[in-house]
């Protein structure tokens, strides 16, 4: 029997809010705003009838998702989102970081994050900004009117997950195919999954390549811990999917937002040295890695609820960030905040191993992009910009963008 006397007399809420304002690509659904001025922490009926939680809290998000108590283990989970006939996930494949919890987990992130080093972001660092301008320039060759995702935003995170896994140059195009085929919304889901093989797969074939033939590259510094083939080939993948769809989707929706708001691309223009503080509040602002979901492993009290073992709780990181008490007027796009503390990167032992990573990406791209264009704008009128369905990452399937020729 579900414990219901301590939910402060508050009926469960009937689902998840995924509905977003029309008109409004870049807020959550408003539902979650309603859900959080009532109650930061409340009780959540799932599509399979349990009855879990909803966080949308700032404060609570980030007490729940620093809790060991709390599990990231995907077959323990109930998940939120209705009408995907889905009820249960299987156990993490083998180098997912995300779906494990100690010691499994602990083993893996800290080989990683030994070496994710300052030499090695500041190596990638280079590279990103000769990734960007060779992009730009073909821009700038094409002519005035591109499709941003496809000639910008894709390719360039693309590129920087083949300088980190160590992808030889011939193989690139080959790579940069197959990731642009996993997130095509002209494929079919089975045509999407098959591209996702076939990485997989060249996963797998690279690591036993980089045993025999070590190059100055990620992959090629963990053949020499005691991750096996398998492992590594896992983490491989995993690091490829972490980083390729979220950064990419960031530079797209992060362009249109700035368009949609031109006095703060004017800010950036103006100081292109200000894009940390650009790239924190974008990724504020969009949280386009938008819900997150954690089981309690045994009872835990968080903001005066109980939260019963085995109960599941969906963790809303876009209303979280959006949370006035702790950023004051969140609705609006201010690249001149400090959005210090903001939930977009994950927080805890699963806070976002790339992190880094994807801040050199966008650290580079925005201010690359918006400098070399300033006259930049949509093609097309706001509300024909395909969006992407909001399941998992927030985006647009195209970002069709002109500028006026010199």
């Amino acid at each position: 029997m579900q414990h219901e006397q301590n939910d402060k007399h508050t009926a469960p809420l009937p689902e998840l809010p995924l509905t977003r304002p029309e008109g409004c690509p870049f807020d959550p659904p408003a539902g979650l705003a309603k859900v959080r001025e009532q109650q930061p922490l409340i009780r959540m009926r799932y599509p399979d009838g349990h009855l879990g939680w909803l966080a949308t809290g700032h404060a609570a998000a980030r007490v729940i998702l620093a809790d060991p108590r709390f599990s990231s283990r995907y077959e323990l989970m109930h998940l939120p989102i209705p009408g995907t006939g889905i009820t249960e996930l299987p156990p993490a494949p083998i180098g997912d970081l995300t779906g494990i919890d100690p010691p499994e987990h602990t083993r893996y992130r800290r080989l990683l994050t030994g070496k994710l080093t300052v030499r090695r972001m500041r190596a990638l660092t280079e590279r990103v900004e000769q990734i960007t301008a060779e992009h730009l320039d073909a821009m700038e060759r094409r002519g005035p009117t591109v499709d941003l995702m496809e000639a910008y935003a894709q390719p360039v995170p693309a590129l920087m997950i083949c300088e980190l896994l160590g992808v030889p140059g011939a193989d690139r195009e080959l790579f940069q195919r197959l990731t642009a085929e996993t997130t095509d919304p002209n494929s079919t889901p089975e045509e999407q999954y098959a591209a996702l093989a076939a990485l997989g797969e060249y996963v797998g074939e690279l690591v036993p390549a980089k045993r025999t033939d070590p190059t100055d590259d990620l992959l090629s510094d963990l053949t020499t811990t005691d991750l096996t083939d398998e492992e590594l080939a896992g983490i491989g993948s995993f690091l490829l999917g972490a980083g390729l769809e979220t950064t990419a989707n960031m530079i797209g929706l992060g362009t249109f937002a700035l368009l949609s708001n031109p006095e703060q691309a004017a800010a950036l223009r103006a100081d292109p040295g200000a894009a940390d503080q650009v790239v924190e509040e974008l990724m504020r602002y969009l949280s386009i890695a938008h819900t997150g979901i954690r089981v309690a492993l045994e009872d835990v009290e968080v903001e005066g609820q109980l939260i019963k073992a085995g109960e599941t709780v969906t963790i809303s990181l876009q209303a979280a960030n959006r949370d006035p008490e702790k950023f004051a007027d969140p609705d609006t796009l201010d690249v001149r905040r400090k959005a210090t503390g903001h939930l977009a990167f994950g927080h805890g032992i699963h806070q976002c191993l790339g992190q880094q990573l994807a801040r050199v990406e966008m650290r580079v791209a925005f201010p690359a992009l918006f400098g070399r264009f300033p006259t930049l704008r949509l093609a097309v009128p706001p509300e024909e910009v395909p969006l992407r369905p909001s399941m998992n990452i927030s985006g647009v399937h195209r970002l069709p963008v002109t500028w006026d020729e010199v």
